[in-house]
């Protein structure tokens, strides 16, 4: 298993670098991880790390890059703010945005793998994957963890073009878990899972971890990408 950080170019002619995990032999296809607010940082590294030892090419787009280069936050109350302050530059960039990045990098994860391609992201970038499931093409399936504002009215409505699953703890005071239900009757196509833990159960460098969460969402992740990339 091997890593490195390459240049990707959007379709506006942008470049941007994403992190890339190669797997040991023939990849079985390929995943896009979506950073948190975070930026790609030691986390996403080692969650595309872990794809690629479950045998995909991971690619992890630096999603930040249109307003900050090299964005690589921890999870202290001033990364939270400046995390927070990069997301809303991002978000109030002219359409398409980020969504020109993630499908350069799905272009490039599927180039690069010979292979069907998921993906799947945290906070933030759980609420990218799923405007991905319906805006970029290439995907095969895509996995929301805990994405913020996914479960909103305005976000709710959107009509996924592949297989979605998505993981929210009942604990997360960001996304109540009556939006959490009112989503599920709203999208009964979607595999909603909800675990007795915290926004951000997945990250073992936060107070909010849990383990035996992030471990249950990351067999049934797996499960699902073996179903819909094999």
């Amino acid at each position: 298993m091997g890593s490195s950080t390459i240049t990707l170019t959007a379709a506006d002619g942008f470049q941007f670098p994403a992190y890339v995990a190669e797997p040991e032999g023939t990849p079985r296809g390929a995943i896009v991880v979506l950073q948190e607010i975070f930026g790609v940082n030691s986390h996403i590294r080692a969650v595309a790390d872990g794809y690629a030892s479950a045998g995909y090419l991971a690619v992890a787009p630096s999603t930040f890059h249109r307003v900050r280069p090299g964005v690589e936050l921890g999870y202290q109350e001033q990364d939270m703010t400046d995390g927070q302050a990069l997301k809303a530059a991002v978000e109030a960039l002219p359409a398409p945005g980020v969504q020109q990045d993630i499908q350069a990098a799905v272009d490039h994860a599927a180039r690069a793998s010979g292979g069907k391609v998921g993906i799947v992201g945290f906070c933030w970038g759980g609420l990218l994957v799923w405007r991905a499931a319906e805006q970029v093409g290439g995907l095969s399936a895509a996995v929301a963890y805990y994405g913020g504002g996914m479960t909103t009215e305005a976000e709710a409505g959107r009509a996924p073009k592949v297989p979605v699953m998505a993981h929210f703890g009942e604990k997360d005071h960001w996304i109540p878990l009556d939006s959490v239900e009112a989503f599920k009757k709203r999208h009964p196509e979607v595999e909603v899972h909800v675990y007795a833990a915290d926004h951000g159960f997945n990250c073992d460098q936060r107070g909010s971890w849990n383990a035996d969460a992030a471990r249950q969402a990351k067999t049934r992740t797996l499960d699902f990408f073996a179903v819909h990339l094999g």
